[in-house]
């Protein structure tokens, strides 16, 4: 039976958007440390990726690899998957509530003034969406800790999490992984995420590229938009043939420590 490996891809999105570059900025985990995975939390990471076996020692299975990315300092990816909207909507009846309270509240022009920009300032600014975003459409800048930004100049917003669009390099080139995006009802991924089948019957060590899209938040004639900037980092795979110590006995490959079955 293959063996699901999860790679968990952090990226620093600030950082990369500003520097334009992955490198530095991206921290790859995976769940086989104990297997001789090794660099984990770095850009460095090598994926131990270890050949599945019968008793007898014949292969038998392909291993699944699956990538989750996630950014850095943003809102985590485990809060419902309607916050956003569920945080814009909150914020627009704040606003309609202190509307109201003020229209019915007989003030100066100084305080109606002073009022209005309140509340022109705590209502924030829904993002413009084009065609290359519209999956972020209807959102509004929000900062990690779920409240609206209104100044998006000073960088405090929170980004929308990095999309893998394509693995790519030797790995695939040589027919060792074979990568496709499938649909999930995990609402942690949005319904999407990168997985792969592995052949381990070649041992080596195997370089991948991801390319991962990010959003940076620009102004365009005057209304703010999440541009996409498409960046490249690469990982790799270290495919061992031998098979490993058995989790439950301590010892190597054999059968597992099971009393023979009673019949009466």
């Amino acid at each position: 039976m293959a063996q699901q490996l999860a790679i968990i891809v952090l990226v620093d999105v600030g950082s990369a958007l500003e520097s334009r570059t992955l490198t530095g900025n991206t921290y790859l985990f995976d769940n086989m440390k104990l297997q001789g995975s090794v660099n984990q939390g770095t850009g460095e990471l090598v994926t131990a990726v270890n050949g599945a076996y019968w008793s007898d020692g014949s292969q038998a299975g392909e291993q699944v690899l699956n990538w989750l990315p996630y950014s850095l300092g943003s809102i985590p990816p485990t809060v419902p998957r309607g916050y956003h909207t569920t945080r814009a909507r909150q914020a627009d009846q704040e606003a309609l509530a202190e509307l109201a309270a003020l229209a019915n509240r007989p003030s100066a022009n100084g305080d109606t003034d002073a009022a209005l920009a309140r509340i022109q300032k705590s209502v924030g600014t829904r993002v413009r969406t084009t065609a290359r975003t519209r999956a972020l459409s209807g959102q509004k800048v929000l900062d990690v800790t779920g409240q609206v930004v209104s100044d998006h100049g000073q960088g405090a917003h929170s980004y929308p999490a990095p999309v893998i669009t394509d693995i790519f390099g030797e790995a695939v080139d040589e027919k060792i992984i074979y990568p496709a995006e499938y649909g999930s009802p995990d609402l942690v991924t949005d319904g999407w995420y990168w997985s792969a089948t592995v052949d381990t019957s070649r041992p080596g060590t195997y370089v991948y590229k991801m390319r991962i899209q990010l959003h940076e938040l620009i102004q365009r004639a005057g209304d703010w938009t999440w541009e996409p900037v498409n960046l490249t980092c690469e990982s790799k795979l270290r495919i061992t043939s031998q098979p490993r110590r058995n989790g439950f006995t301590g010892a190597g490959v054999g059968y597992l420590p099971i009393a023979p079955a009673t019949f009466a």
